[in-house]
C-alpha cells in the first residue's frame, strides 16, 4: 500500500474518525489507559470492549504487518489514526513490553512459526510480557549475566535470578537473556522465551518510594524453556538484545509516547493554582518563561522523535541515536514533573487524606516514580557512553585503566 496523500489521506481520516466514533465507548473519554497503570485493576466492560475492538482492527500496532494481525498501515495513515484518537479523547489500549520491545524484535529475528504464535496475541492485547535482562551483578555490565540455561535436548532448564523485572507479577511470558556458554562473555548468551505460569518461577515485587511498584525480583529454579522458543541462534542472543534495547529506548520517549504521560496541560494547571494577571497570563512571569521553554523543547523533541522513528523504518531499525532521544526525553519529562509540584505548592506534596485531590496525589507519586526514568532502559550514564563511542567515535577510556 502506498503512502496516502492529499484526498486519499483525507478519505482515510474520515474512515478512521467514523470507526473510532462507532467503537470507542463514550464513558472512557479522557480517562486514559487504566490498564497501563501500576495497580492493574481488572478492566470493566467498556475497557474490555475497546481493547477487543482495537485488537481486532490491528490499530493498536497500526504499522505492524497485517499477516500477523497488525494494521498494515503506512506511517502517514498511522499518524492520522493517532490524531483522530486524540481528537476523540481516546487512548490506545494495546501496549506494554510486547508492543514496545519484544514484538518489533521478534518481527525482525523470529522464525515464521514464532511470529505466528506470539505476535497475534500481542496485537490483540491478550498476553502480557516481561523482560528478563538485568541481574543483581549484571546491570550496566549486562553481558556479565549468570542466569544459566542447560541444554536438555528438546528444552532448556533455567536457573538464576533477574532483578527490576518490570511487570513480572502480571506477566504471562518472559523474553530472557540466559548464559548458554560459560567460556565466553557476549558470545555465550542466548535469547529465550518461556511462560511465567510454571512452578520454577518466583516473583517478588520491590516496593519503591512512590508506593506500589511494577519492579520485581524474579527467581528461576529449574524453569523450562522449549527449544522452539529460542530466538535467533544459540549463543547469538547479545545481538538480539542490543536491538531490543534500541526499541525500548525509542519506545520510552518516542513521539511523546511511553513516558510522556497525560493529565492537564501545565499552562492550565498554572493558571488554576498560581492565578492570572490582568492580561489573562500566568501571574508568575518567571514560571511563565520556564513553562514556555519546556513546551518549546518538548515539541521539538516530539518532532525529532517522530522523524527518527520514520527514518528507522527505512533503515535496518532503531540506531544508536535512540540513546540521545532517551536522555533528552527523560530529562524533559522530569523537568515537567518538577514544575507540576512547584505549581501545586504544598498541595503537590500530599500523600493521603481528604485535603488533597486525586490529581494532586497522583502528581507527587508520579514525581517520585519519575526519578527512575533516567535509570531504567539503560541509565543516563550508559546512554552517554553509547553516544560517545558509537556516534561521536571517541575512544573508550576504560580500556586504559
Amino acid at each position: 500500500m502506498a503512502d496516502f496523500g492529499g484526498t486519499d489521506l483525507e478519505a482515510f481520516r474520515t474512515e478512521a474518525r467514523e470507526w473510532i466514533a462507532a467503537n470507542f465507548p463514550a464513558a472512557l473519554k479522557g480517562r486514559g489507559n487504566m490498564m497501563m497503570r501500576e495497580e492493574r485493576a481488572e478492566p470493566d466492560a467498556d475497557q474490555e470492549a475497546w481493547r477487543k475492538a482495537m485488537g481486532d482492527k490491528g490499530w493498536g500496532v497500526p504499522t505492524w504487518p497485517a499477516a500477523y494481525g497488525g494494521g498494515g498501515l503506512e506511517p502517514a495513515q498511522a499518524r492520522v489514526v493517532q490524531q483522530e484518537l486524540n481528537k476523540a479523547g481516546a487512548y490506545n489500549p494495546i501496549g506494554g513490553m510486547g508492543v514496545m520491545m519484544f514484538g518489533p524484535t521478534l518481527l525482525e529475528y523470529g522464525t515464521e512459526a514464532q511470529k505466528q504464535e506470539h505476535i497475534p496475541p500481542i496485537v490483540r492485547g491478550e498476553i502480557a510480557w516481561c523482560q528478563g535482562f538485568s541481574e543483581p551483578g549484571a546491570g550496566s555490565d549486562l553481558a556479565s549475566l549468570q542466569t544459566k540455561a542447560e541444554d536438555k535436548g528438546d528444552h532448556f532448564i533455567i536457573n538464576g535470578q533477574k532483578i527490576w523485572t518490570s511487570g513480572a507479577q502480571w506477566a504471562d511470558w518472559c523474553f530472557c537473556l540466559v548464559r548458554t556458554d560459560t567460556s565466553k562473555k557476549h558470545e555465550g548468551i542466548s535469547f529465550v522465551l518461556f511462560t511465567m505460569h510454571q512452578p520454577g518461577v518466583e516473583v517478588r515485587p520491590i516496593p519503591l518510594i512512590a508506593g506500589s511498584s511494577p519492579f520485581c525480583e524474579t527467581f528461576f529454579t529449574d524453569a523450562r524453556a522449549e527449544k522452539k522458543d529460542l530466538v535467533g541462534p544459540l549463543n547469538g542472543g547479545w545481538t538480539i538484545a542490543k536491538r531490543l534495547l534500541q526499541h525500548e529506548r525509542s519506545g520510552l520517549t518516542g513521539a511523546g509516547g511511553g513516558l510522556g504521560g497525560g493529565g492537564k496541560p501545565l499552562e492550565q494547571l498554572a493558571k488554576d493554582y498560581v492565578g492570572v494577571d490582568a492580561q489573562g497570563r500566568i501571574a508568575d512571569s518567571d514560571l511563565r518563561t520556564r513553562l514556555v521553554a519546556n513546551a518549546i523543547n518538548w515539541r521539538a523533541f516530539q518532532q525529532t522523535a517522530i522523524r527518527a522513528m520514520m527514518e528507522s523504518k527505512g533503515n535496518a531499525g532503531p540506531s544508536s541515536a535512540t540513546s540521545i532521544m532517551k536522555n533528552a526525553g527523560t530529562q524533559l519529562i522530569q523537568e515537567r514533573q518538577e514544575m507540576t509540584l512547584e505549581i501545586m505548592g504544598h498541595q503537590g506534596l500530599g500523600w493521603e487524606g481528604e485535603d488533597f485531590t486525586k490529581d494532586e496525589l497522583e502528581a507527587v507519586r508520579g514525581w517520585l516514580f519519575g526519578k527512575a526514568f533516567t535509570i531504567f532502559g539503560g541509565s543516563q550514564e550508559v546512554q552517554s557512553n553509547i553516544v560517545s563511542k558509537r556516534i561521536l567515535g571517541l575512544p573508550d577510556l576504560t580500556q586504559n585503566h
